[in-house]
C-alpha cells in the first residue's frame, strides 16, 4: 500500500462532490469543484489517512482520518443505506482506538442520526464562522467502551488505504 493512484484522489473529490451536492444541498459550497479536486490531489490524500471504498469500476466511498480526528466520511448518494458506511466507521475505530472527534453541519439530520448511532456524543454547537463554508456545525466525539466487539461487513466493496504520512 502506498500512495493512492491520481484516479483514485480525483474520484474521491467526485464522491465528495455528490455527497456534498445531494446531502446538503443548502448549504453553500465554498470551494468550486476545481478547487475540491486540486485540495484532494494535493492535500487530503498526501497528508492525511486516507480510504477509499471501490467497486471494480468505480470509487464509491472516503474516508480520511488525521490523528484523532475523522475529517471525512463521504459515500456516493446511490450507495447510502447499504452498510458501507458502517464498515468505514467500524475501520475508523479500529485505526483509532482511544477515540474520534467530528464536525458535521447542523442541518445535516442524517449525518447526525448516524454518528450518534455509531455512539458519539455531541459536544458543542457553533454557529459556524470558524468554517469555510460559515455554516452552523455539531462537534462530536466518541469514546472506546471495552464491551463492544468490531465486526467488519462485506457487501461486494473493497477498501484500500490510500497515502498519508509514513505510508511507503
Amino acid at each position: 500500500m502506498g500512495v493512492p493512484a491520481r484516479a483514485d484522489a480525483l474520484a474521491a473529490a467526485d464522491v465528495w462532490l455528490r455527497f456534498f451536492d445531494a446531502a446538503v444541498p443548502s448549504v453553500r459550497r465554498a470551494h468550486d469543484d476545481a478547487e475540491v479536486r486540486d485540495w484532494f490531489l494535493r492535500v487530503l490524500v498526501p497528508q492525511y489517512e486516507t480510504w477509499v471504498a471501490a467497486t471494480e469500476n468505480s470509487v464509491v466511498g472516503v474516508l480520511v482520518l488525521n490523528g484523532p480526528e475523522l475529517k471525512q466520511l463521504y459515500l456516493d448518494p446511490a450507495w447510502r443505506g447499504r452498510g458501507l458506511g458502517d464498515r468505514f466507521m467500524s475501520l475508523a475505530k479500529q485505526r483509532r482506538p482511544d477515540g474520534l472527534a467530528l464536525w458535521t453541519f447542523q442541518v445535516n439530520n442524517a449525518a447526525q442520526r448516524f454518528y450518534e448511532r455509531h455512539g458519539f456524543v455531541e459536544v458543542e454547537r457553533t454557529d459556524g464562522l470558524r468554517n469555510d463554508e460559515r455554516e452552523p456545525d455539531v462537534r462530536y466525539v466518541w469514546q472506546p467502551r471495552a464491551d463492544l466487539p468490531w465486526w467488519p461487513g462485506l457487501d461486494g466493496t473493497h477498501c484500500r488505504e490510500g497515502g498519508h504520512p509514513g505510508s511507503g
